[in-house]
């Protein structure tokens, strides 16, 4: 595992850091577990979170529960693997399983469209591991109780079909000794964006096929080195992260194209963004986007020389050392990195929309096409709209975009017959919200963000309201044609997740920034109106 600077102002910051931090004698005592690092308000939290640091050994135990697992569920024929967990408790699975190239159906949403993908799949070979640290995570206790009445009305047995992962004590716990299903117990002293070694992200990884152990072995090969004051590649990385946002590059551009791993950046940015983004600072992870050379970017490239810092590794490697790195990153900061006082706000705004009659959406300030705007902008429609946005973007802030959509419904577009894989991918990207934020990006030379909700409350979110008030937010809500029911709960997945856009919405209204809500009337129409106004914007 190395991590290489590749650019002078960073190299010089991080050497900075890097002298304080080894004259404190942080490394040794990062690594032994030292939760006074982070100040006496902190200490309490950081008492019960390090336990990531001795995962590479301490789960090891695990590997013949997941051999039994794995070697059962294959006897069984169940070769479907769903995930049912939010934030990090899904998002390190899905890296391993698209690196290691086998298949894992990822439900992190609360969109019907979406979730009926899932639960219409090959429902006789299906498994469902049920992940959640607290037990009480709303997303997840849904989609529990949609799979057990699925499993329980096709005449399969529930108890045969899920797996649960979840701390000791948890309400969760407790439902799967009653239903009687195969219970994991995770290590309580680890948070969820930590805990990507742990049984959350090896038990759907090992059911899904991946060689969990060689993760292990890569993560543990680069243990003894984060003790070390020199040659130390957590403390090289954090240094870099940490250095550079303090003296203003606290824009951390993720590259990755290059990289034999698979989506490495979508968990580096719940990890960082997450963990840093409290007390009004924090640094924020862009994904998926080119660098504007506005002088507030770190460009961090995962094996690749496109960048200000390299970093190169094995999966199991990276993931230790990004958490190592994060850490320092949030003692440079002075924030505690293993709290996240602000993911709350939105969950009980929530569960306030959820207890009225009827949600509300108000009356849309303009109507385009097939598009509603609600929120205070002046504009008349989509491109002034967008317009508008751009301009509001402070000089050092950035643009989010924010959908509470179908994820994968751009791979239902019509795509032309003999159409070679450019054609296809360029029919895919033309239904897809998520090409919003390129279009957008090319027309403001602030950074644009772009998260799938609920998804990104579990990551983002927590930046977005707790760290430096200077973004700007586009919510895209869609129209339910074909409703979830959530068996045993007084709202339907629809409800839900168009409560959740609501009261994240709120959230950042009282901050005073900047924060519009889409809503679709049609989908695949409502989509291709955002992406041409995105063009005349």
């Amino acid at each position: 595992m190395e991590v290489s600077y590749r650019e002078e102002g960073v190299a010089s910051a991080a050497s900075s850091v890097a002298g304080r931090l080894v004259a404190d004698g942080v490394p040794a005592r990062l690594a032994a577990g030292d939760p006074t690092l982070w100040g006496e308000d902190a200490e309490a939290e950081a008492a019960v979170r390090l336990g990531w640091l001795t995962l590479p050994r301490s789960s090891r135990e695990l590997l013949p529960v997941l051999g039994e697992l794995a070697g059962r569920a294959r006897a069984a024929g169940l070769t479907n693997v769903v995930l049912a967990g939010m934030g990090g408790s899904s998002l390190a699975a899905e890296v391993i399983c698209n690196t290691a190239d086998v298949p894992l159906t990822v439900l992190d949403t609360t969109d019907p469209g979406q979730a009926r993908r899932a639960l219409t799949d090959q429902l006789e070979s299906t498994v469902v591991v049920v992940a959640s640290k607290s037990g009480s995570t709303v997303e997840t206790d849904c989609h529990l109780r949609v799979y057990e009445r699925l499993f329980a009305d096709a005449g399969l047995a529930p108890a045969s079909r899920i797996v649960v992962v979840t701390d000791p004590g948890s309400p969760l716990e407790r439902r799967a000794v009653d239903g009687g299903y195969e219970l994991v117990l995770a290590v309580p002293d680890v948070g969820g964006r930590y805990a990507a070694l742990s049984a959350f992200g090896l038990v759907p990884a090992a059911l899904a096929g991946a060689d969990v152990e060689r993760l292990l072995d890569e993560a543990d090969e680069v243990l003894p080195l984060l003790s070390r004051d020199t040659g130390n590649p957590g403390l090289d990385l954090g240094a870099a992260l940490g250095g550079a946002a303090l003296a203003g590059r606290d824009k951390l551009v993720l590259e990755d194209q290059l990289s034999p791993i698979t989506g490495l950046p979508d968990w580096i940015e719940q990890l960082v963004a997450e963990s840093t983004g409290k007390q009004g600072r924090g640094i924020l992870p862009v994904v998926g986007a080119d660098p504007n050379e506005t002088g507030d970017e770190l460009i961090v490239a995962i094996d690749s020389d496109v960048g200000d810092v390299r970093v190169d590794g094995p999966l199991g490697a990276q993931f230790l050392v990004w958490e190592y790195a994060t850490a320092v990153a949030g003692l440079l900061l002075e924030i505690d990195p293993f709290d996240q006082p602000n993911v709350a706000e939105s969950k009980e705004n929530t569960a306030t929309l959820l207890a009225l009659p009827d949600l509300p959406v108000g009356a849309p300030s303009f109507v385009d096409g097939p598009v509603e705007a609600f929120g205070s902008a002046t504009a008349k429609d989509l491109p002034g709209l967008f317009a508008e946005l751009l301009h509001a973007i402070p000089g050092d802030g950035y643009l989010a975009v924010l959908a509470y959509l179908d994820r994968l419904a751009a791979f239902d577009a019509p795509v032309p017959d003999g159409a070679d894989f450019e054609q296809m991918t360029d029919a895919w990207m033309m239904a897809d919200p998520a090409t919003l934020r390129a279009l957008l990006a090319l027309r403001t030379n602030r950074p644009v963000t772009f998260g799938w909700g609920p998804r990104y409350l579990h990551s983002t979110g927590q930046y977005h309201k707790g760290g430096p008030q200077n973004g700007v937010f586009l919510l895209i809500t869609g129209e339910v044609s074909e409703d979830v029911a959530v068996p045993g709960a007084p709202y339907s997945l629809g409800r839900l997740q168009l409560a959740q856009a609501l009261g994240d919405l709120g959230a950042l209204e009282t901050r005073g920034r900047p924060a519009v809500r889409l809503h679709l009337t049609d989908r695949a129409a409502g989509v291709a109106r955002l992406l041409a106004a995105a063009q005349e914007a």
